[in-house]
């Protein structure tokens, strides 16, 4: 087998989830196992009717049902705690090709985790294991850790026109 690598897909744009689903759709009809782990999501996404459809893809979350807005409370820092247990045990276990920390670093941005945890899951893999780390605000450490670094970067966004979120395409 060959080694896995570290990518980040970060900034303040739209695409990052995206992209980690578009890596993760290639890789499952690549024959390969996903698992997609979302921190700080709760929500119906769009996207988690897909894995009904999907052989060898697991999408599990790891958050409320709602945003968060200003500071996280108990119910926010359990859920990414439960998340990164649940990942490490993932990534450890060599199962799956492509794990994808969706919004991991928001959840270090809020403070649920702290870089060093989420780096020393990431390091602790099964050698094979490839990594996708999404979400606006990776921190340093993530950025270094990581082999392959994409910041989307917002140059115009319809939200500015006052459009809001639509399913099947935001979310």
């Amino acid at each position: 087998m060959s080694k896995g690598f570290v990518h980040v897909y970060t900034g303040n744009g739209k695409g990052k989830t995206t992209a980690a689903l578009g890596l993760s759709l290639r890789a499952v009809c690549a024959g390969k196992k996903v698992f997609f782990g979302q921190f700080v999501k709760g929500m119906t996404y769009s996207e988690l009717k897909a894995v009904d459809f999907l052989p060898n893809f697991v999408m599990e979350q790891f958050g409320r049902a709602s945003f968060i807005h200003g500071e996280p409370d108990e119910e926010d820092i359990k859920a990414a705690k439960k998340g990164l247990e649940k990942l490490k045990k993932v990534l450890t276990e060599g199962n799956y090709d492509l794990v994808v920390m969706d919004e991991v670093n928001i959840a270090l941005y809020f403070k649920l985790l702290t870089p060093s945890e989420v780096v020393e899951a990431v390091n602790n893999r099964a050698e094979h294991v490839e990594v996708v780390l999404t979400g606006r605000y990776a921190p340093e450490e993530i950025i270094e850790l990581a082999d392959l670094v994409t910041e989307m970067k917002e140059i115009k966004h319809y939200y500015q026109k006052g459009i809001n979120a639509r399913k099947g395409i935001e979310f």
